[in-house]
């Protein structure tokens, strides 16, 4: 019998925390996604794993031989993938880099630049992530280290360090009531429906919604995207608003879409992320120290 190991993680999170609650907001998931899941697993293996009640899951004796069980198996596979592929891109002498959007804005050309001048005869292979995978790559070992926005789910699981922040500004279609503003207020675009990242991001999908940051007010949400060109034609068509990075004003300029700064709202902040089997891994440690050297930790002008 096969089982998906995304299904095994999800176990082990809810064996962990006791609740679905607790659960879905640790693996970045909605809470009735979680609960598919973990019913899929008890259907895949015929057995019941938990007994649900108002005050959360409860192991069954099922559940608690498999909880002693999987994490040390899952850890196995997770260090045989990682091995795997580290030794397929140090035979190429290749090393991926997982990025989101436009990675480190314009100091990821000064990064590449310098890693290929300390490791002559490497090169790096960018590879973009849609953003339904909020941690690039780096989740599923695709990926040796990764340059991306700070949180992401399993972010707790690996190493990361911050280059920089930058305000998030909203972006809207030009002919929005708003959209000659020189500065918007958050509050006043509590109403306003967003176009949103999949639900299956989670945390990740909240923090771009602001979620934290309404004082309790609901999120409208008029369009879901996966893809930054689907997420401008959303905006442009009117569908929603949404956050973004100010450099996406510089990165992502289209016509229709209007980008203005915001005020009351947290900045973003941008870091490079990398697994802690690779904390002695001198390719990844260089590409790391190129990072924070071509970053400075302080605001990006908006």
């Amino acid at each position: 019998m096969d089982v998906d190991t995304r299904l095994l993680r999800y176990f082990v999170a809810v064996a962990e925390e006791g609740t679905l609650t607790r659960a879905a907001e640790q693996l970045f998931v909605s809470q009735p996604a979680l609960t598919k899941q973990i019913r899929q697993l008890e259907t895949r293996l015929g057995v019941r794993l938990f007994t649900r009640s108002r005050t959360g899951m409860t192991l069954t004796e099922a559940g608690r031989v498999l909880a002693e069980r999987v994490p040390a198996l899952l850890a196995d596979w997770d260090r045989v993938l990682r091995e795997t592929r580290t030794a397929d891109g140090r035979a190429s002498r290749s090393l991926r880099v997982g990025f989101m959007a436009s990675a480190a804005n314009e100091a990821t050309p000064r990064i590449i630049a310098e890693f290929t001048r300390r490791r002559p005869g490497w090169r790096v292979e960018m590879r973009q992530a849609a953003w339904s995978d909020p941690s690039a790559g780096l989740a599923d070992g695709n990926v040796d280290v990764a340059v991306l926005r700070l949180p992401f789910p399993g972010q707790s699981a690996v190493r990361t360090a911050v280059l920089f922040t930058e305000p998030r500004w909203v972006a809207l279609c030009d002919d929005h009531p708003l959209a000659a503003r020189d500065v918007i207020a958050f509050r006043e675009l509590w109403d306003e429906p967003f176009v949103a990242a999949p639900s299956e991001t989670g945390g990740w999908r909240d923090h771009w919604l602001a979620d934290d940051e309404r004082e309790g007010h609901p999120v409208r949400v008029g369009a879901v995207t996966d893809q930054p060109d689907d997420w401008l034609s959303a905006i442009a068509n009117g569908y929603g608003v949404a956050l973004a990075p100010a450099s996406a004003a510089r990165f992502y300029a289209r016509p229709g879409v209007t980008y203005r700064p915001v005020g009351g709202v947290s900045p973003s902040r941008v870091g490079v992320a990398w697994a802690p089997d690779h904390d002695n891994d001198p390719v990844v440690q260089d590409f790391v120290r190129c990072c924070l050297d071509a970053s400075e930790p302080q605001e990006s002008p908006a």
